[in-house]
Order: C-alpha cells, then structure tokens, then sequence
C-alpha cells in the first residue's frame, strides 16, 4: 500500500504562510472566447472585467469563478509586449499562480532576500473598495507567483476590474471546490533545482516523490517531486522527463510549450461521479483507459462507495494508501497544442496523487501521443 515520504517542516517559524491559491492566471490569444469555454464546459461563472472600459489600457482580462476556483483569462490588445509575447511564444498558457498571503510586502521581502528572483515589487492597487497588495517572483520558465494580500478588499475581485452584475446565464456549475494542485514541467536535470527553489525560497518541504521506476511505461518515463507548504493548503508537483525509448509526455509538453511551465491544474469535488457527468454532458473531453483496469479494480483497492460500473462507464481511476482512497480523471489537452490540461479529483482520506494508476494513465497519454505522431 503506497504511503507518503514527507519530510519534516523547516524548523523555526513558518516565513511565509499561505492561505491557499488565489487565482490562477492565463495568458491567451482571445480572451473572450477563452471566458465562454470556461463557462460553458467547466460551468465557471463570469464575475469581473477589466479592459479599455475600466481604464485598463493595451489588455483585456475576464475573471470566472466557480467555488474557490478562480481564473484570470488576460489577451492581448496589441501584438507588442510581454502578454502577446507569451502567448506567441506559448499558445495559450498558465503566467501566474498567485497565492494569497496575509502580507504581500513580507512574502516579497522574505522570498527575495532567500534567493527569489523579484518581478513585481509591492504596490498597493485602490479603489472604491479599498486596497489590494500585489508583489511578484518568477519561478520555471515565464511563470510566476505573484502575492496577493486582500484583507482590506471587499470588491469583487481587485482595483482595475468591474463587477459583472447580470447572472451568468451561460454557467452552469458542476460542483468543482477549490483548487488541490498545480503541476510543473520543468526540463532535463531541472526538478532538484526547482525542489530546492520551493524549499529554501519559499520554505515549502518535500511531500512525496516518484523516480522512473514508479511513473514508467514500456515506452516513456519520468521523474516527481510533490512541495507543499507549511499548512499544506498549496501543492507544487514539479516533473522532469527520464530516459526511455520514446518521447515522454513531458518532452512533448516541453516541445510545444517552448520551455517549463505549468502542465495541468487540479480541481477538487466532493462528488466526483456526479461532476464528471456533467462535465462530459457540456462537452469537456477525458482520457481513457483500457477496460481491464477496472477487471483488477476492487482487488487492487478494496471495498469503495462508488459502483465500479459507473466509474468504468465515466472513465475514473481510483487509488487507495494507508489513509483512505482517492478518485481522479484527467481531461484531454484544453489548447490545439499538446500542452495544459485538467484533473478532476476527489479525496477519501488519500493524501497522495494516484501512484497505483500511473501506468493506465501513462499508457492513455502515450496512445494520445501516438494519434499526434509524437511518441
């Protein structure tokens, strides 16, 4: 039964405490059309707007809730600059992961006095509403982390940005909670630096990690470290290609993304039947695996609440280790390139990611792969 290797928090006092992920922010080439995807596959909700109406000028941003998943979908309005760089760069893609702190300026100072590379120094953003902090680091290839402190808001979303008033009648919510993690992609020989980035920057510790041994198929492999910080509401796993026959998933993420970045979100319901369905009811396309993972399913995992015949019929995998079980799928890339895509997951006690369905899964991406002529 798989267990987790976690090491002991830093000792002495946690220098940057975290609440959780506070948006998550992507760089694409229509933003508008990204919002109605968004909306209309994943059920999120139009919230906030900021563009040339708003005073904001060369970009144009829409924000989409559901729960305590919250998106940032920035385009933008000219083809200089650093957003239509990105974008031309990347395709459409994760630019920042922003946390939400209780002290933008501390978390700057103390990530950048440990060795972070600053890209926004604190400013203070106001309207009507009050105040937001907003400081910035980079972390793997043009993505970064900005802080943002909050506790003196109480707009919709942060100065530069209008409420959305009219009810979301695109919208339809299938149940998605909050955000349980962010995966990275980093290149060949680069995770240990990017493990130890997030330890000693910003004091996160190991959680559980994986070699070639544990995520391998006939073809391709590669290697995982999972960084959590002190409370553990904030997840990292960071993922290196390793040596195999063919093109891993990373190589190929690598490949098209043009770099590190950030490969797939994972979003938490407390019903993972039910919100999958609905998903696939609005169009959201998944991965499959073989029909024999679920022969071997209830042998390998023990009693579970879920009837094996609907998860088989939904085409979710299902993990268990010694605190409980867990469920997860994984959606089809979202972009035209190969790059980011989504997991849904829901926790029975499981604090782990799934190491018992690894094969299947990798086995799913390599036969994807393969249907691009790039295994």
């Amino acid at each position: 039964m798989q267990q987790l290797v976690e090491q002991a928090a830093p000792p002495g006092a946690d220098f940057l405490p975290l609440n959780g992920t506070d948006y998550v922010e992507f760089y694409v080439g229509n933003a508008r059309q990204a919002a109605y995807f968004y909306r209309a596959a994943f059920g999120m909700s139009l919230v906030a707007y900021s563009g040339p109406e708003t005073g904001v000028r060369g970009r144009a941003s829409y924000v989409v809730q559901q729960n305590k998943i919250r998106f940032v979908l920035t385009t933008p309005l000219v083809s200089e600059g650093p957003i239509a760089q990105h974008v031309q760069r990347h395709g459409d893609g994760v630019r920042d992961i922003a946390l939400w702190v209780d002290d933008a300026e501390s978390a700057y100072r103390e990530t950048t006095r440990r060795g972070g590379k600053g890209v926004r120094a604190p400013e203070t953003l106001r309207d009507e509403n009050g105040e937001v902090r907003i400081s910035a680091i980079a972390i793997y290839g043009d993505t970064i982390h900005s802080f943002i402190e909050r506790r003196n808001y109480c707009g919709v979303f942060m100065p530069g940005f209008k409420a959305v008033e009219q009810p979301d009648h695109v919208a339809r919510p299938v149940g998605l909670k909050h955000i349980d993690h962010v995966v990275g992609n980093v290149g060949w020989g680069e995770m240990n630096k990017w493990v130890e980035f997030y330890q000693n920057v910003m004091g996160f510790r190991l959680y559980q990690h994986f070699d070639d041994k544990d995520i391998s198929t006939d073809y391709s492999a590669l290697m995982s470290k999972v960084m959590a910080n002190g409370n553990d509401r904030v997840k990292f796993p960071i993922n290196e290609p390793a040596e195999g026959k063919k093109k891993s998933q990373i190589e190929e993420y690598l490949e098209y993304y043009k770099g590190p970045g950030a490969q797939h979100i994972a979003m938490a319901t407390d019903n993972i039947v039910d919100t999958v369905g609905r998903l696939r009811d609005q169009g959201v396309e998944f991965l499959r695996v073989p029909v024999t993972y679920y022969q071997e399913l209830e042998r390998r995992v023990e009693k579970i609440d879920e009837p094996i015949g609907k998860l088989e019929e939904l085409g979710i995998l299902v993990d268990r280790d010694d605190e409980g079980y867990m469920l997860q799928i994984f959606t089809r890339p979202v972009e035209d390139r190969p790059t980011l895509f989504f997991e849904v997951i829901q926790r029975k006690g499981s604090r782990s990611f799934g190491k018992g369905n690894f094969k299947a899964l990798f086995e799913a991406i390599e036969r994807e792969q393969a249907s691009r002529g790039n295994l």
